[in-house]
């Protein structure tokens, strides 16, 4: 990504209004006039700007009637479309309606054109009229409190689409879990039933939370999260997750997740021991059944270390996948420092790759991190010098690879060797 997005500010009305005006020939037309657009920006609607090294190459604006948000234009100079800017630019603009209320967000085109495909991709569902989109916002009424009290939240539709490297993994989840989510009538016609509830382990950091995540932005359910810690403060942890179940029960879609699950399902031994977790497991053991007899609607466990799990805790009839997450092969370290290098020619991706064995995503980003912070700070330096403002920009390859030797790798072979013999113990999918 190599602009950065900020509300619209009165300063940018002139570029804003070139751009719109000068990229309607591009075939990015509205049915609202340019008049309409400048009106809407004169009256502080709804608008974002993207700008590439201080000057505008994208703006997205829209107007608000009542709880309905309407998207004027979405236009974007010649030289950077294909490259996402538009959906990026329609994400911020979603935020933003979404903050000022609205429950349904339209888009009308003046004809059909490319960009339809990209509106039906983002969530929006045509409605009878010559080009008419319309996504629906379930973020208010009776749910959307009963929502807020359980911490869960609407995830943005791009976190997908945004998960680098872990292609296998990410094939694997979108065919087994995603699809038959998405498209039940056409499973069900195959005979496939949609699961209900599945487990991902794997060693820390290897983006199991960011999957679950990703999966409700896919799905474009809300995502809600049970911290057994924050259950544990009620008093009885067992009595506060049968509470939370019977509140969730009363959402009409939702994915819950609940991280490091082995915290409230560890292996119990008989005799129960007192005071331990062995009631927490029986009750858990005993909602799952109750969960999964709805519809749209997904129970995602996590675990670093599934051998520590209750057997009756996974067996096929509560748990439909157990998928591994192991770390990123060469091929999806490439992916993920491509996307932390904003894919830069002069960064050497190869060699990053060779210095990165047994990184995790989440080691790749905090050195990817350090290796902007030092760049950042060089040229803050050579600004203070007298140095040209203008001079290369961005971390080196030497910069990453010093970030790469200041960092801990969290995984170590010894993990590495326990997770391959979890997969041929545990791994249903």
């Amino acid at each position: 990504m190599n602009w950065h997005i900020h509300d619209y500010r009165e300063n940018d009305l002139a570029e804003v209004v070139h751009l719109i005006d000068s990229t309607a020939e591009l075939g990015q037309e509205s049915v609202f006039s340019l008049a309409e657009c400048i009106s809407a920006l004169t009256s502080r609607q709804p608008a974002v700007v993207a700008v590439h090294q201080g000057a505008p190459i994208g703006t997205a604006l829209a107007c608000v009637a009542g709880e309905r948000g309407w998207v004027m234009r979405i236009a974007i100079s010649a030289a950077w479309r294909g490259r996402g800017l538009a959906s990026a630019l329609l994400v911020e603009l979603e935020r933003r309606l979404v903050a000022a209320r609205v429950s349904r967000i339209a888009y009308v085109l003046p004809e059909e054109d490319l960009l339809g495909e990209g509106l039906l991709n983002a969530g929006y569902t045509r409605q009878p009229a010559v080009a008419y989109f319309e996504k629906v916002e379930p973020h208010h009424g009776p749910a959307a409190g009963l929502l807020e009290d359980l911490g869960g939240r609407f995830l943005p539709a791009d976190l997908w689409a945004k998960v680098a490297g872990m292609e296998a993994e990410k094939d694997l989840i979108e065919r087994r879990v995603v699809l038959p989510l998405a498209e039940p009538e056409r499973a069900a016609r195959h005979g496939v039933r949609p699961p209900r509830a599945i487990a991902l382990f794997g060693p820390p950091g290897t983006g199991k939370t960011t999957f679950a995540r990703a999966i409700a932005a896919r799905l474009g359910w809300p995502f809600v999260e049970l911290l057994p810690s924050r259950l544990a403060d009620e008093g009885n942890l067992a009595a506060a997750l049968r509470s939370a179940f019977a509140r969730i029960a009363e959402l009409e879609r939702v994915l819950v997740f609940i991280d490091e699950v082995e915290e409230i399902a560890p292996i119990r031994h008989e005799p129960a021991q007192r005071g331990g977790l062995h009631g927490v497991t029986n009750e858990l053991l005993k909602l799952i059944p109750g969960f999964r007899e709805r519809d749209e609607r997904l129970l995602v466990c996590a675990t670093n270390s599934i051998r520590s799990l209750d057997p009756a805790f996974l067996r096929p009839g509560r748990f439909d996948y157990l998928i591994p997450i192991g770390t990123p092969d060469a091929a999806a370290r490439a992916a993920i420092w491509s996307r932390y290098t904003d894919g830069r020619p002069e960064v050497d991706v190869g060699t990053l790759v060779a210095a990165s064995e047994l990184f995790t995503p989440a080691d790749i980003e905090h050195a990817a991190r350090m290796a902007a912070q030092t760049s950042f700070e060089r040229d803050l330096e050579a600004i203070g010098g007298g140095a040209s403002a203008h001079g290369r920009l961005g971390a080196s390859t030497d910069d990453y690879l010093a970030a790469i030797d200041r960092c801990r790798p969290t995984v170590t072979p010894a993990m590495v060797d326990e997770f391959r013999a979890d997969i041929t113990a545990h791994a249903r999918c």
